[in-house]
Protein backbone atom coordinates (compact mmCIF):
# COMPACT_ATOMS: atom_id res chain seq x y z
CA UNK A 1 0.00 0.00 0.00
CA UNK A 2 1.52 3.46 -1.19
CA UNK A 3 0.70 5.84 1.31
CA UNK A 4 4.07 8.19 0.74
CA UNK A 5 3.22 11.86 2.12
CA UNK A 6 4.65 13.98 -1.44
CA UNK A 7 4.70 17.77 -1.19
CA UNK A 8 4.61 19.37 -4.58
CA UNK A 9 7.12 22.73 -4.13
CA UNK A 10 6.12 25.96 -3.99
CA UNK A 11 7.10 28.98 -6.27
CA UNK A 12 8.50 31.83 -4.96
CA UNK A 13 5.44 34.35 -4.32
CA UNK A 14 6.47 36.80 -7.54
CA UNK A 15 6.00 33.69 -9.70
CA UNK A 16 2.37 32.47 -7.75
CA UNK A 17 0.85 36.27 -7.87
CA UNK A 18 -2.48 35.82 -8.74
CA UNK A 19 -3.62 37.31 -12.15
CA UNK A 20 -7.04 36.57 -11.87
CA UNK A 21 -10.58 38.40 -10.93
CA UNK A 22 -12.97 35.83 -9.53
CA UNK A 23 -13.87 32.35 -11.86
CA UNK A 24 -10.76 31.07 -12.97
CA UNK A 25 -7.09 31.01 -11.48
CA UNK A 26 -3.21 30.92 -13.23
CA UNK A 27 0.11 31.98 -12.14
CA UNK A 28 2.28 34.89 -13.75
CA UNK A 29 4.74 36.87 -13.20
CA UNK A 30 3.94 40.78 -11.62
CA UNK A 31 7.03 42.39 -10.71
CA UNK A 32 7.45 46.02 -11.47
CA UNK A 33 10.49 45.72 -13.68
CA UNK A 34 11.22 49.27 -12.40
CA UNK A 35 12.44 48.18 -9.80
CA UNK A 36 9.69 49.71 -7.59
CA UNK A 37 6.64 48.00 -5.82
CA UNK A 38 4.20 45.81 -8.03
CA UNK A 39 1.15 47.87 -9.02
CA UNK A 40 -2.00 45.93 -8.05
CA UNK A 41 -3.26 43.77 -10.40
CA UNK A 42 -7.04 43.92 -11.55
CA UNK A 43 -7.53 40.83 -9.80
CA UNK A 44 -5.38 41.76 -6.74
CA UNK A 45 -7.78 44.91 -6.64
CA UNK A 46 -11.21 42.85 -6.95
CA UNK A 47 -9.79 41.35 -4.22
CA UNK A 48 -9.04 44.18 -2.15
CA UNK A 49 -12.69 45.36 -2.83
CA UNK A 50 -14.33 42.28 -2.19
CA UNK A 51 -14.15 42.02 1.56
CA UNK A 52 -15.97 39.39 3.06
CA UNK A 53 -16.85 38.25 -0.17
CA UNK A 54 -13.41 37.86 -1.65
CA UNK A 55 -13.39 33.93 -3.58
CA UNK A 56 -10.56 31.37 -2.91
CA UNK A 57 -8.13 32.77 -5.84
CA UNK A 58 -7.19 35.50 -3.26
CA UNK A 59 -5.77 33.83 -0.92
CA UNK A 60 -2.43 33.02 -0.51
CA UNK A 61 -0.89 30.08 1.49
CA UNK A 62 0.13 30.28 5.08
CA UNK A 63 1.62 27.27 5.88
CA UNK A 64 4.37 25.15 4.60
CA UNK A 65 4.01 22.64 1.65
CA UNK A 66 4.41 19.68 4.03
CA UNK A 67 1.32 20.91 6.16
CA UNK A 68 -1.00 21.34 3.27
CA UNK A 69 -0.22 17.59 2.14
CA UNK A 70 -0.65 16.52 6.03
CA UNK A 71 -3.84 17.81 6.18
CA UNK A 72 -4.95 15.95 3.01
CA UNK A 73 -3.55 13.13 4.20
CA UNK A 74 -5.30 13.17 7.88
CA UNK A 75 -8.07 14.02 5.79
CA UNK A 76 -7.87 10.53 4.27
CA UNK A 77 -7.01 8.49 7.55
CA UNK A 78 -10.25 9.92 9.02
CA UNK A 79 -11.88 7.57 6.20
CA UNK A 80 -9.18 5.00 6.08
CA UNK A 81 -9.59 1.96 8.28
CA UNK A 82 -6.16 1.14 8.76
CA UNK A 83 -5.11 4.62 10.35
CA UNK A 84 -4.77 5.53 13.59
CA UNK A 85 -8.16 6.81 15.10
CA UNK A 86 -6.03 10.38 16.74
CA UNK A 87 -5.20 11.16 12.85
CA UNK A 88 -8.21 13.18 11.65
CA UNK A 89 -8.42 16.53 9.62
CA UNK A 90 -8.61 20.33 11.07
CA UNK A 91 -12.30 21.77 10.06
CA UNK A 92 -13.46 24.80 10.04
CA UNK A 93 -15.89 25.57 11.73
CA UNK A 94 -18.46 25.99 8.64
CA UNK A 95 -16.31 23.57 6.25
CA UNK A 96 -17.98 22.51 3.37
CA UNK A 97 -17.59 18.87 1.43
CA UNK A 98 -18.88 18.89 -2.21
CA UNK A 99 -18.81 15.60 -4.51
CA UNK A 100 -19.29 15.61 -7.78
CA UNK A 101 -22.04 13.03 -9.82
CA UNK A 102 -22.66 10.51 -9.12
CA UNK A 103 -21.81 11.21 -6.17
CA UNK A 104 -24.29 13.04 -4.08
CA UNK A 105 -23.19 16.98 -4.21
CA UNK A 106 -22.83 18.47 -0.29
CA UNK A 107 -22.61 15.49 1.45
CA UNK A 108 -20.93 17.51 4.67
CA UNK A 109 -21.59 20.99 6.23
CA UNK A 110 -19.93 22.20 9.11
CA UNK A 111 -17.32 20.88 11.42
CA UNK A 112 -19.08 19.06 13.69
CA UNK A 113 -21.44 16.89 10.70
CA UNK A 114 -17.75 16.36 8.74
CA UNK A 115 -16.75 14.98 11.86
CA UNK A 116 -19.64 13.39 12.88
CA UNK A 117 -19.97 11.54 9.12
CA UNK A 118 -16.32 10.79 8.89
CA UNK A 119 -16.72 8.19 11.43
CA UNK A 120 -19.91 6.39 10.36
CA UNK A 121 -18.50 6.38 6.81
CA UNK A 122 -15.67 4.83 8.44
CA UNK A 123 -18.02 2.06 10.12
CA UNK A 124 -20.50 1.42 7.76
CA UNK A 125 -18.81 1.98 4.68
CA UNK A 126 -15.05 0.34 5.29
CA UNK A 127 -12.16 1.15 3.07
CA UNK A 128 -8.44 1.29 2.82
CA UNK A 129 -7.47 4.25 1.48
CA UNK A 130 -4.63 3.57 -0.59
CA UNK A 131 -1.92 4.52 -3.76
CA UNK A 132 -2.06 8.22 -2.35
CA UNK A 133 -0.38 10.61 -4.19
CA UNK A 134 -1.22 14.23 -2.49
CA UNK A 135 0.60 17.63 -3.37
CA UNK A 136 0.38 20.91 -2.20
CA UNK A 137 -0.24 24.16 -4.53
CA UNK A 138 0.21 27.79 -4.16
CA UNK A 139 -2.66 28.57 -5.17
CA UNK A 140 -6.18 27.59 -4.09
CA UNK A 141 -6.96 24.96 -3.77
CA UNK A 142 -3.70 24.68 -1.63
CA UNK A 143 -3.78 20.31 -1.71
CA UNK A 144 -4.78 17.96 -4.40
CA UNK A 145 -4.76 13.89 -4.35
CA UNK A 146 -5.23 11.64 -6.47
CA UNK A 147 -6.25 8.29 -3.89
CA UNK A 148 -8.32 5.19 -4.43
CA UNK A 149 -10.69 3.44 -1.90
CA UNK A 150 -10.75 -0.16 -1.57
CA UNK A 151 -13.69 -1.44 -0.02
CA UNK A 152 -13.78 -4.38 1.73
CA UNK A 153 -17.50 -5.15 1.49
CA UNK A 154 -18.26 -4.02 -2.12
CA UNK A 155 -15.83 -3.72 -5.51
CA UNK A 156 -15.20 -7.27 -5.51
CA UNK A 157 -11.85 -5.88 -4.42
CA UNK A 158 -12.26 -3.35 -7.61
CA UNK A 159 -10.31 0.26 -6.53
CA UNK A 160 -12.40 3.32 -6.84
CA UNK A 161 -10.22 6.29 -8.23
CA UNK A 162 -11.60 9.41 -6.60
CA UNK A 163 -9.52 13.11 -7.14
CA UNK A 164 -9.77 15.48 -4.25
CA UNK A 165 -9.05 19.08 -3.51
CA UNK A 166 -8.65 21.08 -0.23
CA UNK A 167 -8.99 24.85 0.48
CA UNK A 168 -8.19 26.66 3.39
CA UNK A 169 -8.08 29.46 5.67
CA UNK A 170 -4.84 31.50 6.99
CA UNK A 171 -5.43 29.22 9.88
CA UNK A 172 -4.89 26.05 8.22
CA UNK A 173 -8.54 25.10 8.80
CA UNK A 174 -10.04 22.98 5.77
CA UNK A 175 -13.03 25.14 4.56
CA UNK A 176 -13.63 23.45 1.37
CA UNK A 177 -13.52 19.67 0.27
CA UNK A 178 -14.47 18.97 -3.22
CA UNK A 179 -14.34 15.63 -5.28
CA UNK A 180 -14.47 14.02 -8.24
CA UNK A 181 -14.60 10.31 -9.38
CA UNK A 182 -11.11 9.82 -11.27
CA UNK A 183 -12.48 8.58 -14.06
CA UNK A 184 -12.09 9.78 -18.39
CA UNK A 185 -15.19 12.33 -18.29
CA UNK A 186 -15.77 12.64 -14.69
CA UNK A 187 -12.32 14.77 -13.47
CA UNK A 188 -12.69 18.21 -13.97
CA UNK A 189 -9.55 18.35 -16.19
CA UNK A 190 -9.95 18.13 -19.92
CA UNK A 191 -7.07 16.81 -20.87
CA UNK A 192 -3.93 14.85 -20.08
CA UNK A 193 -1.77 17.20 -19.78
CA UNK A 194 -3.22 18.85 -17.06
CA UNK A 195 -3.15 16.00 -14.26
CA UNK A 196 -3.47 18.53 -11.20
CA UNK A 197 -6.06 20.98 -12.43
CA UNK A 198 -3.62 23.78 -12.82
CA UNK A 199 -4.91 25.15 -16.47
CA UNK A 200 -7.42 27.77 -15.99
CA UNK A 201 -10.57 26.48 -17.70
CA UNK A 202 -11.12 24.40 -14.62
CA UNK A 203 -14.99 23.34 -13.82
CA UNK A 204 -14.46 23.70 -9.54
CA UNK A 205 -17.34 25.15 -7.01
CA UNK A 206 -14.43 26.32 -4.73
CA UNK A 207 -13.08 29.01 -6.42
CA UNK A 208 -16.62 30.38 -7.08
CA UNK A 209 -17.53 30.87 -3.31
CA UNK A 210 -18.04 34.14 -1.89
CA UNK A 211 -16.08 34.19 1.93
CA UNK A 212 -13.33 31.19 1.13
CA UNK A 213 -10.43 34.36 0.06
CA UNK A 214 -10.54 35.72 3.42
CA UNK A 215 -8.42 35.27 6.34
CA UNK A 216 -11.24 33.37 8.28
CA UNK A 217 -12.41 31.48 4.66
CA UNK A 218 -15.57 31.67 6.54
CA UNK A 219 -18.83 31.57 4.00
CA UNK A 220 -22.06 33.64 4.97
CA UNK A 221 -24.83 31.68 3.13
CA UNK A 222 -26.96 34.89 3.77
CA UNK A 223 -24.53 37.37 2.79
CA UNK A 224 -24.74 40.07 0.29
CA UNK A 225 -22.48 38.44 -1.53
CA UNK A 226 -23.00 34.84 -2.00
CA UNK A 227 -26.63 36.19 -2.66
CA UNK A 228 -25.71 38.00 -5.54
CA UNK A 229 -23.19 34.81 -6.25
CA UNK A 230 -26.03 32.82 -6.27
CA UNK A 231 -28.01 34.92 -8.38
CA UNK A 232 -25.57 34.92 -11.12
CA UNK A 233 -23.74 31.42 -10.45
CA UNK A 234 -26.64 27.89 -10.68
CA UNK A 235 -24.04 25.82 -9.41
CA UNK A 236 -23.50 28.33 -6.14
CA UNK A 237 -27.38 28.38 -5.91
CA UNK A 238 -27.64 25.05 -6.07
CA UNK A 239 -24.51 24.98 -2.76
CA UNK A 240 -26.69 27.79 -0.55
CA UNK A 241 -29.88 25.94 -0.91
CA UNK A 242 -28.52 21.91 -0.52
CA UNK A 243 -26.71 24.10 2.95
CA UNK A 244 -29.80 25.35 4.08
CA UNK A 245 -31.44 21.93 3.78
CA UNK A 246 -29.17 19.92 4.12
CA UNK A 247 -30.81 16.24 4.89
CA UNK A 248 -34.01 16.34 2.69
CA UNK A 249 -31.72 17.60 -0.28
CA UNK A 250 -29.10 15.01 0.22
CA UNK A 251 -31.59 12.16 0.90
CA UNK A 252 -33.55 13.67 -2.77
CA UNK A 253 -29.99 13.25 -4.12
CA UNK A 254 -29.44 10.08 -3.38
CA UNK A 255 -32.80 9.14 -4.77
CA UNK A 256 -32.03 10.73 -7.93
CA UNK A 257 -28.34 9.39 -8.33
CA UNK A 258 -30.28 5.41 -7.60
CA UNK A 259 -28.89 2.65 -5.73
CA UNK A 260 -26.00 2.38 -8.11
CA UNK A 261 -24.31 5.76 -7.97
CA UNK A 262 -21.29 3.63 -6.21
CA UNK A 263 -20.54 1.35 -9.02
CA UNK A 264 -20.89 4.48 -11.48
CA UNK A 265 -18.68 6.15 -9.45
CA UNK A 266 -15.68 4.05 -9.03
CA UNK A 267 -16.10 2.25 -12.68
CA UNK A 268 -16.95 -0.91 -11.32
Amino acid sequence: MNMTRRAHPLPTPAAACLVMAFAVQLTAGCADESGGAPALSPAEAACKLAGEGALSPCSEPKQTAAYYVDQAQRYFDALDVSAPADSTPTYAELAVRWEWPPWLKLTGYTRQQLETTDKLVKKFAPALVTHRDCRAFAVQPFARCRVSFDYQDQGDGKPCFIYEEFTFNDAGEQTFIEAWSDLPGLTPMVDASDPWAEHSAIHRLSTRVPGLGTASGRIDLDGVAMQQAAAQDPEVADLVARAKNFWPAWTAESELQGPDYFTRGCGW
